[in-house]
């Protein structure tokens, strides 16, 4: 029996938006040539899987109908979340579905990850297949490449069969405590799951009745129309608002980890994003992009809906002009220098890998005191990108109107 894939693409991408509604989710946004839709649904090709399940609302089934045609991805089956109810909800009522015998294995792609080496991350879910039971529940593991505090990390020990059995969890520490656990050889918590249905049923009978029987019913009543499954609403309503995470993985304690040394992101935030822009930006440098100022240059690297991603160089001894957006805001992450950075009245350095978020409206400056070139991705998040949204108050240029 194949790997069946469910692919979870209801978020709305708050991190990247979090105080505009009406933005485009991640991951529909073009960044290139590229979607992350498209991403998941070209990594899901490989033949241990089956047809796909996709989880979403109605808001996004024009997207999602669309991306399926453009990656020729003809058989499918779509469940349809009639209200957001957080990630355990929309994992049960997928697994749920008549077409999933109990004994199925089930893998959960959230939609908005960039996995790379994926020769690798589908071997390892192949070999751990047989070590599903109808309890446990596998989480992957990516070996930190960093201290970050944006992900949550975890804990295992070997257990007969070599398998990695999770001891502890923990949410999204300061950078001082992150160091500590990655001495401790712990691990990302990346936030997909593979285990059989027949676990999902019995951890959800468990430790979450009431969303089980909710969820049972919105299935039980749901119309099936050209493969869509349009879910009962009462029903799916009475579902518990929690994430998979809260509502099943912190009471069970049959969770084991398939641990994995791969390049990988959630893309939650612009930072992320960023990054990958710096790593392959000679992809998107275009010559009639780059634009030289007094104070160095700036490269336009790729323009999409509401944001623009720009590499700037800030030459030795330069400083560009204490200004302010009215239409936009900025994030800023360091890829080369030391630069001095002045946001209203705070003052301070940063150094290469570090970020800087520059709100809509605050007065800033981007300066540089040393013989080495400054550059940093910006990445420009408003309805004005251009430079006529720039408001000057002091410039080493007297470039002030």
């Amino acid at each position: 029996m194949k790997i069946k894939p469910v692919i979870l693409c209801g978020g709305a991408g708050t991190r990247l938006w979090p105080k505009q509604d009406n933005r485009q989710a991640k991951q529909f946004i073009d960044f290139g040539g590229w979607t992350l839709i498209q991403k998941t649904l070209n990594r899901i090709k490989n033949p241990i899987f089956d047809y796909p399940v996709i989880s979403t609302n109605s808001k996004y089934l024009k997207q999602v109908k669309h991306y399926l045609k453009k990656n020729k991805v003809k058989k499918y089956k779509i469940i349809l979340e009639p209200v957001k109810r957080n990630t355990a909800p929309a994992i049960l009522a997928s697994a749920l579905i008549k077409d999933i015998p109990n004994e199925q294995s089930l893998m959960f792609f959230p939609v908005d990850h960039m996995i790379e080496k994926t020769n690798i991350f589908n071997r390892a879910i192949k070999k751990n297949k047989k070590n599903l039971n109808d309890q446990n529940i596998f989480i992957f593991g990516i070996k930190p490449t960093n201290p970050a505090g944006e992900y949550g990390y975890f804990l295992t020990k070997k257990i007969k069969g070599n398998i990695n059995k999770v001891t502890k969890f923990i949410e999204k520490p300061i950078q001082s405590k992150a160091k500590k656990i990655i001495k401790k050889k712990g691990y990302w918590n990346s936030g997909m799951f593979f285990l059989r249905k027949d676990s999902i049923i019995n951890n959800f009978k468990k430790y979450q009745p009431k969303t089980y029987k909710s969820c049972l019913y919105a299935v039980d009543k749901a119309k099936l129309i050209n493969n869509i499954y349009y879910l009962n609403k009462a029903s799916f309503a009475k579902s518990i608002k929690k994430s998979f995470d809260y509502a099943i993985l912190e009471k069970t304690k049959q969770i084991n980890a398939i641990k994995l040394d791969i390049p990988w992101s959630d893309l939650g935030s612009w930072k992320e994003i960023s990054k990958i822009y710096n790593r392959d930006k000679a992809k998107y440098f275009k010559k009639k992009n780059v634009f030289y100022k007094p104070w160095g240059r700036y490269v336009n690297l790729f323009e999409g809906k509401n944001f623009l991603v720009k590499e700037l160089t800030v030459n030795s001894k330069s400083s560009i002009s204490l200004q302010r957006h009215r239409h936009r805001s900025e994030h800023w992450m360091i890829t080369q220098g030391k630069p001095k950075i002045t946001i209203n009245k705070n003052k301070f350095f940063k150094k290469e890998n570090e970020t800087v978020f520059i709100p809509t409206g605050a007065i800033h400056r981007i300066e540089n005191y040393y013989k080495k070139p400054v550059k940093i991705i910006e990445v420009q998040t408003g309805s004005i990108l251009k430079e006529s949204d720039i408001i000057r108050f002091s410039d080493m240029y007297d470039r002030i109107k």
